[in-house]
């Protein structure tokens, strides 16, 4: 079961490092890119679930690396996003997210998985929400909140592991 004290003892999982607006910035422009791309690759469930899926992903890392945060295991970024990003997030953002992250897996990886082509349509225009909502995130985040953040990652773990 993935929780927040265990994606921090992962190789490659939850990891604090310097705060990089730079690199949150790319990742921003890497998120839009793929919204551009979206509009050509309509014709593939496979593709748009998973061109969706990275704007869900390339949003959510350009936040985390704008906070100072680092990880390479999509599992404990979703995680994260749950426990430690709720005050800036909706449950439905949260859900989309493990929605489309659930669509590309199956596409992807398991051939023999239907995927309802309504879930798919449904990602495909929350993805876009999701990355303006994250756009205003970063834009507004104070350097307290940053702190608060990193801060809650460091040591609320050991008391509660599924909670930041």
């Amino acid at each position: 079961m993935v929780s927040i004290s265990w994606c921090l003892k992962q190789k490659h999982g939850l990891e604090l490092v310097k705060p990089n607006s730079n690199m949150s910035e790319s990742y921003l422009g890497m998120a839009e890119e793929s919204i551009t791309v979206l509009n050509k690759v309509t014709d593939s469930s496979i593709w748009s679930a998973t061109t969706s899926y990275y704007i869900f992903y390339y949003s959510l890392y350009a936040l985390m690396l704008k906070i100072g945060i680092k990880c390479e295991i999509h599992t404990c970024s979703i995680e994260f996003l749950e426990k430690c990003l709720s005050d800036y997030y909706e449950k439905q953002d949260i859900d989309m997210f493990k929605k489309a992250f659930s669509a590309r897996q199956d596409l992807q990886y398991y051939a023999n998985r239907a995927v309802d082509q309504r879930d798919i349509d449904l990602i495909l225009r929350y993805c876009k929400t999701f990355f303006i909502k994250t756009k205003e995130i970063i834009a507004n985040m104070s350097e307290q909140e940053i702190m608060n953040i990193r801060s809650n990652l460091k040591w609320n773990h050991y008391q509660n592991p599924h909670t930041c």
